[in-house]
């Protein structure tokens, strides 16, 4: 098989199984996810691998809220999604870094904390959409929204979660120094959780905002930046489906930027769920001719690379 340059996209459930929150059940996850991607890494490919943070990220923010006194007061948003990266990049580059020793392979995997400027303009503001942090029933949500004002909305019925604004990223602040360290032959680990929301001022500083960029469009930056070939979105399905959980409802195994721009628009991608994936997947599919994305599960990644899963998102 031709060496490829893969962004491989891990969702929530390559982090957390259900809602056991705890550090060492989340290792876990983290190593049978790396033992998942060593396949892809023993069959010559280049990974960089960017990942979900949104339960990580409720739980320290609810922590930050919890201990927060007038000489420990609670972190921002922002540097909340950094806290997050730190340790969920922590894990994934120690559960990789030992799935390869174990198969001896010599390569050294680099974590780094990355910023995706975002719009300070950008509609997201007033309108937020992205669930981070655990699932509440209809009625914890509301006693929690009328005792902090945070916004709640339900979440393609698995349950109530709050939302945040989740700004669309113009670009990665390290992307030249990521590019650098693929070329180099570093497995790379990045854009944890989209990447830190930031906006540039008109100096050129940066400033953190309260916001979470969605993790498959960050990704799909991420993935224009070092030039891969495929852009891979893990979730929890293997295919992408139309009329989803409905008598009628049809797995798409191959299908065209244009076909899905239509199956977008009459509706059957829930936002905050498969609709970003998809638009992450039609965004870098005509980024570049030849450009490639596909969308399935962890387990069926290394099959979807061969062509034998998943739904394979082309330009034509």
């Amino acid at each position: 098989m031709e060496q490829q340059r893969i962004v491989i996209a891990l969702g929530g459930n390559a982090i957390q199984i259900g809602n056991e929150a705890t550090a060492k059940a989340q290792q876990e996850a983290c190593f049978r996810t790396a033992q998942q991607l060593l396949q892809i890494i023993q069959a010559g490919h280049e990974i960089v691998v960017a990942h979900g943070n949104g339960p990580q990220v409720g739980n320290i923010m609810l922590q930050q809220e919890a201990a927060k006194t007038d000489k420990t007061p609670a972190m921002p948003f922002d540097t909340c999604g950094a806290m997050s990266q730190g340790e969920i990049g922590y894990w994934l580059q120690q559960a990789v870094g030992n799935v390869m020793r174990q198969a001896d392979i010599q390569k050294t995997v680099a974590s780094i904390i990355s910023q995706s400027i975002v719009d300070p303009q950008d509609p997201a503001f007033t309108n937020p959409t992205k669930p981070v942090g655990p699932f509440y029933t209809e009625e914890e949500a509301k006693r929690i929204a009328d005792e902090t004002g945070y916004t709640f909305k339900e979440d393609a019925g698995r349950g109530w979660r709050r939302v945040v604004p989740s700004p669309i990223p113009q670009t990665i602040v390290e992307g030249n120094m990521l590019h650098h360290l693929v070329q180099s032959g570093f497995i790379v680990i990045a854009v944890g959780g989209g990447g830190i929301p930031v906006i540039q001022d008109e100096k050129g500083d940066l400033h953190g905002v309260e916001a979470v960029i969605d993790k498959d469009l960050g990704a799909e930056k991420l993935a224009e930046l070092v030039d891969a070939d495929i852009l891979l979105i893990l979730t929890a399905v293997e295919r992408v489906a139309i009329n989803f959980n409905k008598p009628n409802q049809q797995e798409l195994s191959k299908v065209s930027t244009t076909e899905m721009q239509r199956l977008m628009e009459e509706g059957h991608f829930a936002p905050g769920s498969m609709l970003p994936k998809v638009k992450a997947a039609m965004s870098f599919a005509m980024s570049k001719p030849g450009r490639k994305a596909i969308i399935t599960s962890l387990e069926r990644a290394f099959d979807a690379i061969q062509g034998n899963a998943g739904t394979l998102v082309i330009h034509e």
